[in-house]
Parts: structure tokens; C-alpha cells; sequence
């Protein structure tokens, strides 16, 4: 692994930082900023090991915060065993799959859902499909997770279309990142793809990450209902985007 320069790592701080700001206020949000730029500078298997760490620990401390707030725990525990099965699957593939047809697909995909949302607001899956869905959802957003870093493109359309509430968002996201990241952390221990160096870095990103929730949390209380799900459909507007430009 190359010593990164001054400027890159100055580049990196603040997109965890605007990362963390981002799921302080929303539940989700390091990843699509941090990784893409770290991708770019370092290579996926370098942006995938050094997340690796400070996205387990953020998730484990913002769970346990919201550890009281109400969910559906039948999507909870499908969306989150779902999100690990397909971790595993996903990190088996970080080396070898082709991703290019798979990016366009999930962000044409997320492009129709934002359209959708945007001509019908009101529109929602209903709790007894949600929790059924959930598993399924779950798989493929770990899928993702394992192979990219990054599984908002599912994760996050899918609870955004269950037009959970606030509180009740954070603690199913931040649940199933946590199951995400205790099955892919063994995996990248076991194929040597997450090392010390990677450790080091990582644990100093969660650092950056924590002072950026800290803001974001006090943000977040101060959005509505309206601007919180304003905030989410423009984070799924970006990243799908983002891949769009990523395989073409």
C-alpha cells in the first residue's frame, strides 16, 4: 500500500467528515461520499479495507443510540440476516466481478424509483410486503456492500420506500450496516485484503466520521418529515448518477 500525499489525505478527512455530517442527520451517507473518492485515489480494494472498520463502529454507536425507538422487527432482522448472506457473496466477488452492466442497471433503477417518488410522494410499500421484501432487499444491498463498498443504491431505496420515520430509518440502517460489516470484516481479515496499515487508517477515518455525526445529529432534529425524505431521494439522485458516469 502506498503512503498516500498531504492533499489526498486532506481530500479523504473531509469526505468522511462531510460523510458523517451527512449520516448524522439521515442514518446513512458515509460510504457514497468516501468510498467513490477513495476509490478513485487508492483503488476499491484499498477504499473497501479502510471503510471496513470505521463503518462497523459508527453503525454499532448510532444502533445502540436508537436501540429504544420502535421498528418493525420482522423487516429488521430479514433486511439485516439478508444484508449478511449477501455480504458474503459480495466479498467473494470484490476481485472478479464485472461491475459495469451492474452499476448501470442499479442506477437506472434508482433513477425511476426517485421519478417515481417524486410524481407519487405518497406512495409506500405496505408493512406486510415491506417485511417480506425485506430479506431480499437486504441480500442484494449486501451484495453490493461486499463487492463496492457501497449498498445505498438498494439499502437506501428500499427503506426509503417504506417511508419509515426518522428515528425508526436510523436504527433499521444502522442495524443492517452492522450486520453488513461483521460478516465482511472476517472475510477481508481471512484474504489478507484488510491489514494493518488499512486498520490504522481506517480507525483515524472514524475519528473524522464521529466529529462529522456529531454535527449532522444535531442537524437532523431540526429537519422535517418533508426534508428529511427531500434529503434521501437527492442522495439517491447522486449516487445513481455517480454510477451512471462510473460505467460509462
Amino acid at each position: 500500500m502506498m503512503m498516500p500525499d498531504p492533499a489526498s489525505v486532506a481530500l479523504t478527512a473531509l469526505a468522511f467528515l462531510a460523510g458523517g455530517i451527512l449520516k448524522g442527520a439521515t442514518g446513512a451517507g458515509t460510504p457514497i461520499i468516501a468510498v467513490p473518492l477513495m476509490t478513485m485515489m487508492f483503488g476499491v480494494e484499498t477504499a473497501v479495507a479502510v471503510f471496513a472498520l470505521p463503518n462497523l463502529l459508527a453503525n454499532v454507536g448510532q444502533s445502540w443510540a436508537c436501540r429504544t425507538v420502535p421498528v418493525d422487527r420482522r423487516l429488521l432482522w430479514g433486511f439485516a440476516l439478508g444484508g449478511g448472506i449477501g455480504t458474503a457473496i459480495g466479498t467473494a466477488l470484490l476481485f472478479s466481478l464485472p461491475d459495469a452492466v451492474l452499476k448501470i442497471a442499479v442506477g437506472l433503477t434508482v433513477m425511476v424509483y426517485v421519478l417515481f417518488r417524486l410524481i407519487r410522494p405518497g406512495r409506500a410499500l405496505f408493512p406486510n410486503a415491506a417485511a417480506r421484501l425485506a430479506p431480499v432487499a437486504g441480500g442484494l444491498g449486501g451484495v453490493l456492500m461486499g463487492a463496492t463498498g457501497i449498498s445505498a443504491p438498494v439499502s437506501l431505496t428500499f427503506l426509503n420506500a417504506v417511508a419509515l420515520p426518522r428515528p425508526a430509518f436510523v436504527r433499521t440502517v444502522s442495524s443492517f450496516f452492522v450486520a453488513l460489516a461483521c460478516v465482511q470484516i472476517p472475510l477481508l481479515l481471512w484474504n489478507g485484503v484488510l491489514t494493518a496499515p488499512h486498520a490504522l487508517l481506517g480507525l483515524g477515518a472514524f475519528v473524522t466520521i464521529l466529529a462529522g455525526m456529531t454535527i449532522g445529529a444535531r442537524l437532523g432534529r431540526r429537519l422535517s418529515s418533508a426534508a428529511f425524505d427531500r434529503v434521501i431521494l437527492t442522495l439517491l439522485t447522486v449516487l445513481a448518477l455517480k454510477l451512471l458516469w462510473d460505467a460509462l
